[in-house]
């Protein structure tokens, strides 16, 4: 076996806490590491590529169970099928992204023109209720004229 090194030595080699190796084990992200007749952890460098490449998908925002399926193709070692499946989960990623980024340019102009509402004076209250956070209904919000939280 290659040299092999103790999940803190992994850890810091790949900027990924103890706990999140664990995790990620425990999850079926990673596949379990061999150990030492004590029972530690022992990790090789081919362990180590692969906690960087969970880590760099994490900071994409890829999900757990996007992990999962990328590091089992992975583990088929076949260069062409895993270069495929990643970017079929990011494409789906990115599609993802760009539609919640739609939602939050929505959200941010309901969000200005409720700010520009509550700097205008104050209009008498229409039976009670209190109008400042009503916005113009815009295709495809979740946020209404006169929505009531329940």
């Amino acid at each position: 076996m290659a040299h092999a090194i103790t999940i803190g030595q992994a850890a810091k080699s790949s900027g990924m806490a103890a706990k999140t190796i664990r995790f990620y084990e425990e999850v079926g992200v990673l596949p379990a590491p061999t150990r030492t007749a004590a029972g530690y952890r022992q990790y090789t460098e081919e362990g180590i590529q692969q906690l960087l490449f969970v880590g760099r998908a994490r900071g994409l925002g890829l999900s757990v169970r996007q992990l999962k399926e990328l590091t089992a193709t992975l583990d088929g070692g076949l260069r062409g099928p895993v270069r495929a499946r990643v970017r079929d989960v990011v494409r789906a990623h990115l599609s993802a992204v760009q539609g919640r980024i739609t939602e939050l340019r929505s959200l941010e102009r309901q969000l200005e023109q409720v700010l520009r509402r509550i700097k205008t004076p104050a209009r008498p209250r229409a039976l009670g209720r209190c109008r400042c956070l009503d916005v113009d209904e815009a295709p495809g919000s979740s946020v209404r004229r006169g929505a009531r939280h329940r």
